[in-house]
């Protein structure tokens, strides 16, 4: 099954759906509104798995995403071996999760730590793993 964007995408492996159990458990236990909207899980190619959520604040310019502290939390334990990132949103009128792609500049980060991270998304009412670099064509390079 190839989209519209000519990405392939890949079925989601029992690990995957953890990954994304991940990233809504700690979405959910740590929303707050106006604060925390976000969570993000990443796993390592070693498989273990570090969640995050985003930081919002008054001035949006200054707002952290979820996937960047995820990413950072990785990082400062050593890690630096990618396999799959995901980012999940809370809807409080609806009082539910459901995952979102990455915004341009984590599209940019994730793959500026580890180039064939993979990203689990929602295509076609279908969640689906993909190379983030599927997703950033023509990607910023020195």
């Amino acid at each position: 099954m190839e989209t519209q964007f000519g990405i392939s995408p890949l079925e989601l492996t029992e690990a995957d759906k953890a990954l994304v159990q991940a990233a809504k458990d700690i979405i959910t236990k740590l929303h707050k509104r106006n604060r925390h909207a976000v969570g993000s899980a990443i796993r390592t190619k070693q498989g273990k798995i570090y969640t995050a959520v985003h930081l919002e604040t008054l001035i949006g310019r200054t707002a952290v995403c979820a996937e960047a502290i995820a990413l950072g939390k990785a990082i400062s334990e050593e890690e630096t071996e990618f396999d799959v990132c995901v980012a999940v949103r809370y809807d409080e009128e609806k009082n539910e999760t459901f995952v979102v792609s990455p915004c341009g500049m984590c599209r940019e980060m994730l793959t500026d730590y580890h180039s064939d991270i993979k990203i689990i998304v929602s295509h076609d009412k279908k969640l689906v793993k993909c190379k983030l670099m599927d997703l950033l064509p023509m990607k910023f390079s020195c």
